[in-house]
């Protein structure tokens, strides 16, 4: 879901070699569902292994991450706390989407429908802990640090790409990164390169998008990002209110300055919204402007090639010998990352 300011926000497409022998910290849960999404087969079935437990999520972060990594690019993956109780509302909102998207689904079926079978079902998976603790597991026995947040994974990847100065960016496809504070958003990291649509596939670009910018362009502060954002609706308050888009909003924040004062602008409009969808604004702009995270440390170890084989061969029935090419190209970047280590002493 996330918060939707597509249409007013600088960016610009990102160079890969911009990335090389960058630090960049994902939003874990939003990457996995990337690849949930998208990994799938042609009738839309995610892949599974032969006891039908899902594999989607492992897929991509095999082969997905191990493309990034041999650009250059150190991946630091940041999985989601307790969500908090503001939530619950996007919780709700995406069970009814789900139980929309199975009806379909099975309507879709019933026709032989496969174009609408893949677009319904991608909507219909979630994220379990099992799914999560593999991921985990994964991710460190191929030398990517994973960093458990107290909260939301997007505020604290944001976090620590302001706070760690070896930390270039965050990535995630979601916009509320830059109300966490996020100096430098990168989107379509992740996500394959190429998407298919009914006249063909369509290239898809990595794009940056950098907090400065945004805020001098658009002539407003962060504060002011915050109340645009929530005036347009975040996972918080996901109808925000109704009639005011992006461009409006930004007429409003820009006006009125102040998020008393903006929000004091627009209270007649949120006191006539249904009770379920009504909001205190002061709650979800203290949940954006003082977030619920933590000062934390990592470091890059070693992959565990014993390790990757027994999670996806032995326990997910992944092809032997396509994870063995895969581990060897973590070989050969291991080697050229000793070299290149070595240089630095000559």
């Amino acid at each position: 879901m996330g918060l939707n300011i597509r249409e007013i926000i600088p960016r610009r497409e990102l160079e890969e070699s911009e990335l090389k022998d960058k630090i960049v910290c994902v939003d874990a849960f939003n990457a996995l569902y990337q690849f949930l999404s998208s990994i799938r087969q042609p009738d839309g079935t995610p892949l599974m292994d032969n006891k039908k437990r899902i594999t989607s999520h492992l897929s991509g972060i095999f082969y997905r991450n191990i493309n990034l990594m041999e650009e250059g690019i150190k991946l630091v993956y940041v999985f989601d706390g307790r969500a908090p109780d503001l939530k619950y509302k996007t919780h709700k909102e995406r069970e009814t989407s789900r139980d929309i998207a199975k009806e379909r689904y099975e309507i879709a079926k019933g026709e032989l429908d496969i174009e609408s079978m893949k677009r319904y079902s991608s909507q219909l998976t979630r994220l379990n802990r099992e799914m999560i603790e593999e991921s985990k597991e994964l991710l460190e026995a191929m030398g990517i640090p994973v960093i458990q947040a107290s909260s939301e994974g997007e505020a604290q990847a944001a976090y620590m790409a302001r706070t760690i100065p070896r930390v270039y960016a965050s990535v995630s496809q979601d916009y509320d990164s830059l109300l966490f504070g996020a100096p430098r958003l990168i989107r379509n990291l992740t996500v394959s390169r190429k998407r298919k649509t009914y006249s063909g596939y369509v290239e898809i670009k990595q794009e940056v998008i950098e907090l400065d910018k945004v805020l001098n362009i658009l002539e407003i502060n962060l504060e002011q990002l915050i109340c645009l954002g929530i005036l347009v609706g975040t996972d918080y308050n996901p109808k925000g209110i109704p009639g005011i888009g992006q461009k409006k909003a930004l007429e409003i924040v820009k006006k009125y300055k102040f998020p008393y004062e903006i929000f004091k602008s627009v209270e007649e409009q949120i006191m006539s919204l249904s009770e379920e969808d009504r909001f205190e604004w002061q709650d979800i702009f203290s949940l954006f402007y003082k977030p619920n995270v933590n000062n934390v440390d990592f470091e890059f170890k070693g992959f565990d090639e014993n390790k990757i084989r027994e999670i996806l061969v032995e326990r997910h029935d992944f092809s032997e010998e396509r994870v063995q090419k895969q581990i060897n190209r973590l070989k050969d970047l291991k080697n050229k990352n000793q070299q290149k280590s070595l240089g630095k002493w000559f």
